[in-house]
């Protein structure tokens, strides 16, 4: 016997179509956050790097004068490793400061790399933070591929507990670096180091294609998962 079913009520088709689209909607939601879990990872730890340095009793001339910097390069984890054939490297975020407003930048991704030839042993993992200085280093650095000490001049920047505000460093410099580091190399040396834009974790961040100048000059994106990181630059520069 062929029995007939009775049709979808209207209701009960409106009811099936609202599940469909909050399926829909919840799978693309989480589709985009593991697309860029990466990215929002490291402007996490970004911040706490700089949280870092900022609680850091050898930072004194960094706390001081963080304020004047146009701009600020974080790599919260740059690993070095070697046997004879030394090799550097880490992913960061660079952002920059309106000279006008004031208001710093949602963070372009780079990653920053060397390679060094020597007799050489051991492994090191630091947090590195630049202090952009010049707006020479800023727009060399908005063009994505820029190298320490030949596209800008790179100093090490003044770290000790002893250090205090009228410690003047080589403050002709494009760039400061301050380094926290354990491991077995004496020292990190980031001249010739390599500052590479990864475009394409910028374009998973924000869901577009963005360069660094669309995100830190014409500030076309903006991602509302940054707020904190901003709100730790604030704090480091004495902004409300």
């Amino acid at each position: 016997m062929i029995r007939n079913h009775p049709a979808p009520s209207r209701s009960c088709l409106t009811i099936l179509a609202v599940v469909c689209l909050n399926l829909s909607a919840w799978t693309s939601a989480d589709s985009v956050f593991a697309d860029d879990r990466e990215q929002r990872d490291l402007v996490d730890q970004s911040r706490m790097t700089l949280a870092n340095f900022l609680a850091d009793a050898n930072m004194t001339w960094f706390r001081d004068h963080i304020q004047e910097a146009k701009g600020l390069f974080i790599v919260p984890h740059y690993m070095k490793g070697a046997l004879i054939y030394g090799a550097a490297g880490g992913s960061g975020v660079f952002v920059a400061k309106d000279e006008k407003t004031g208001e710093w930048s949602e963070p372009a991704f780079f990653t920053m790399g060397a390679a060094s030839i020597g007799f050489q042993f051991g492994a090191q993992m630091s947090e590195v933070v630049l202090l952009v200085l010049t707006q020479r280093a800023v727009d060399s650095l908005l063009l994505g591929n820029f190298k320490l000490g030949a596209d800008g001049s790179v100093a090490v920047g003044p770290v000790g507990a002893g250090v205090s505000g009228a410690t003047t460093p080589n403050l002709s410099a494009d760039l400061l670096s301050f380094v926290r580091a354990k491991g077995l190399f004496a020292g990190v040396s980031l001249e010739g180091a390599a500052l590479i834009s990864r475009d394409e974790w910028s374009r998973a961040y924000y869901g577009k294609p963005v360069t660094p100048t669309d995100i830190v000059i014409h500030r076309e994106v903006r991602n509302p998962h940054s707020e904190t990181l901003h709100q730790e630059i604030l704090r480091a520069t004495g902004r409300p």
